[in-house]
């Protein structure tokens, strides 16, 4: 039959002989059953022999002579060697695929005009039109189970990533960033066509498949976004592109097998990316210049910078484009430009764009206090500073919440090895820095323009008050610059409620003891002093209550950390008013009364109250003393005995000090 080539009878007999020799496999000893197992080894040799040679004269490896087409025989032959030994069947399969890709080798040498990036569309062309050509011819020659189509395939792969390296390798001076993505966008495209057409199952055979195996599954845009025209020729069911994106990446065993062979020259990408995003912040800036601040637009609350969302797309676009080639150090590197151009966009155009205070010049403050001095106001933002400035937090807040996404996505992306160097928490503190700035903007400028107002309350001649009247004019005039800017700031951060609230509770920490050190400043106060005062302290705790929502059709609750800072503050100046007020004869019911009413209750501001109240030095000794006997026993121990040395010190100490300080002097001299 072996001589006969009739191979199909071959392969039944020779699957039945080796079954029968297994169970034979004991007696080798015996040696009539040797020589049986001998005399089928010998027949199988000559027959792996023979249908290497049939198809070698099939297929000719060298020579002119062109490849014969499919036949029985040659079908027969493969069910044979399916028998044989394994060899038989990788020899033929590896002969056949190489004469099938030599023509490939010739066209696309090193040396043609084809071979280059910009027609790389013409090397996957070549090969689907082959795989057509195959399945036409030898598709039922060869056993499903070897999976011929999907080896060609996989080993025209091999070929291009190896022809590709070594042309890129000669001509990398001549690789541009356009062409480059251009070939990586066309080759994912390919290896995605692969991984709808095969399985990937054939890859086991090669060492590819444990590159393939570790990086994590990822993306592919270009495959998903933007179907290949190829895939539309061979007619791929629209179905199969209208699948979920995700579950896709994953499933692609073909990723890399050929865009491995870009990776060396990604850094022509990341420098392009690197000048492009230059070009952009500048371009930014320059935009920002001369259109100048957004439009005050208290309807839709503080617009967040177009520029911001410009710059997030763009980074997602770099981000999407660099891992569809490779998830390592190229991605670690990208993410180092994006740290980069992220802290020079808060800083260019965020922080560098926040108006300047009064105070950062000293020239302003001179001024300032002149005007202050003559009844006038000082210098306040105007309405588009406080709507820029409000502009600016909640870009940054964009930017914050962004760049958290960003570092998560970068994640996903890199390989896992990786991960621990993907860290973007110093550019996240960078917008945090811009937004706390913003916020003590805000919170200066409301704070600058109530000083006149508390200064004026200390000058005031408290000891002249005859009788209590409505609100004091400098009450009103802080709750007309109240008035003026918490409406326009809350409807500005619309879209950002907790940095409103944020504002309001730094505001209150700021004016609440400022107001409170004035307040120590209105000396001598009379009876009636007194009384005009808690009522414009009671009036100023309202309005502070009712802050967050001043102005407001829609009246909210305000937050109760606020609150609380507002009760307590202004609490606390309330009983300092009522302990001016009380008569300090009994000295006894005085002293306890201020132990009472202020929980905070120290010889320092007894003493302030004491000067409220207009007594002499020789009068308040004895009530200090007093004070001092009926104290609790501090509970810092040492601690606060200390802070009152530091705050009286002994004539002792004074002495000492003196001493020094003659011996400092003598020695420079």
């Amino acid at each position: 039959m072996t001589r006969r080539r009739q191979y199909g009878e071959v392969a039944n007999l020779l699957q039945g002989v080796m079954n029968v020799l297994e169970h034979f496999h004991k007696y080798m000893g015996i040696p009539q059953i040797r020589q049986l197992s001998e005399r089928v080894k010998a027949a199988q040799t000559e027959l792996g022999q023979q249908i290497l040679a049939d198809f070698e004269e099939a297929f000719p490896s060298q020579g002119t002579k062109r490849p014969g087409g499919p036949s029985n025989v040659l079908r027969d032959a493969c069910l044979v060697a399916n028998i044989l030994d394994p060899r038989i069947k990788q020899e033929i399969i590896k002969k056949f695929i190489k004469q099938h890709l030599s023509e490939y080798l010739v066209l696309f040498q090193e040396n043609q005009d084809v071979a280059w990036l910009d027609k790389i569309d013409r090397r996957y062309a070549w090969i689907k039109r082959q795989l057509v050509d195959y399945e036409e011819k030898y598709g039922r020659m060869f056993p499903r189970e070897w999976y011929m189509t999907e080896r060609i395939a996989v080993e025209f792969c091999h070929v291009t990533r190896t022809e590709l390296a070594k042309i890129m390798r000669t001509r990398a001076k001549e690789i541009e960033v356009k062409l480059l993505l251009f070939a990586i966008q066309r080759t994912t495209n390919f290896e995605g066509f692969l991984a709808k057409r095969f399985s990937g199952c054939t890859l086991t055979d090669g060492t590819l498949q444990k590159k393939l195996e570790s990086p994590p599954p990822s993306t592919n845009p270009f495959l998903e976004d933007e179907p290949a025209p190829e895939m539309e020729e061979l007619a791929i069911e629209k179905g199969d592109l209208d699948q979920p994106k995700k579950p896709k990446a994953p499933d692609n065993p073909f990723h890399g097998i050929v865009s491995k062979c870009f990776e060396p020259h990604l850094y022509v990408y990341i420098e392009s990316q690197d000048k492009n995003l230059g070009e952009l912040i500048d371009r930014f800036v320059a935009d920002f210049k001369a259109q100048g601040p957004p439009k005050p637009n208290t309807d839709e609350g503080g617009a967040v910078l177009p520029s911001c969302a410009d710059l997030f797309v763009y980074y997602k676009k770099c981000m999407v484009q660099c891992s569809q080639l490779s998830t390592g150090e190229p991605m670690i590197a990208l993410t180092t430009i994006f740290q980069k151009y992220l802290r020079e966009y808060a800083w260019k155009i965020l922080s560098g764009n926040l108006p300047k205070t009064t105070s950062s010049s000293g020239g302003l403050t001179i001024s300032s206090l002149l005007k202050e001095k003559e009844g006038s106001e000082v210098a306040k933002f105007t309405l588009e500073e406080l709507c820029l400035i409000c502009s600016i937090l909640s870009t940054a807040e964009y930017c914050l919440a962004t760049t958290q996404q960003l570092e998560e996505k970068l994640k996903e992306k890199v390989d896992v090895s990786l991960i621990e160097r993907i860290n973007l928490t110093g550019e996240m503190d960078t917008f945090s820095t811009v937004i706390s700035s913003s916020i003590q903007l805000l919170v200066q400028d409301l704070d600058a323009a109530c000083d006149p107002a508390l200064t004026a309350m200390s000058k005031m001649q408290w000891q002249n008050v005859e009788h209590v009247g409505d609100q004091s004019p400098y009450v009103t005039s802080v709750i007309l610059h109240i008035k003026q800017n918490v409406p326009i700031i809350r409807d500005n951060l619309a879209s950002t409620r907790k940095y409103f609230t944020q504002f309001c509770i730094k505001f209150a920490n700021s004016f609440i003891p400022k107001f409170i050190t004035h307040l120590f400043k209105c000396k001598p106060i009379s009876m009636v002093g007194a009384e005009q005062l808690l009522l414009d302290t009671h009036s100023l705790k309202m309005v502070l209550l009712d802050l967050p929502s001043i102005g407001s059709q829609v009246v909210r609750k305000a937050p109760a950390s606020y609150t609380k800072i507002v009760v307590k503050g202004m609490t606390r100046a309330e009983m300092i008013l009522k302990v001016v007020m009380a008569p300090h004869e009994p000295l006894v019911v005085f002293v306890d009364n201020y132990i009472k009413l202020l929980t905070d209750c120290n010889t320092e501001t007894f003493q302030k109250i004491l000067d409220m109240k207009g007594l002499k030095r020789s009068e308040q000794s004895s009530m200090l003393e007093l004070l001092r006997q009926r104290l609790p026993t501090p509970p810092l121990g040492p601690e606060g005995s200390s802070s009152l040395s530091l705050l009286a010190p002994t004539p002792e100490q004074e002495s000492s000090r003196i001493r020094k300080l003659e011996k400092l002097i003598k020695k420079r001299l």
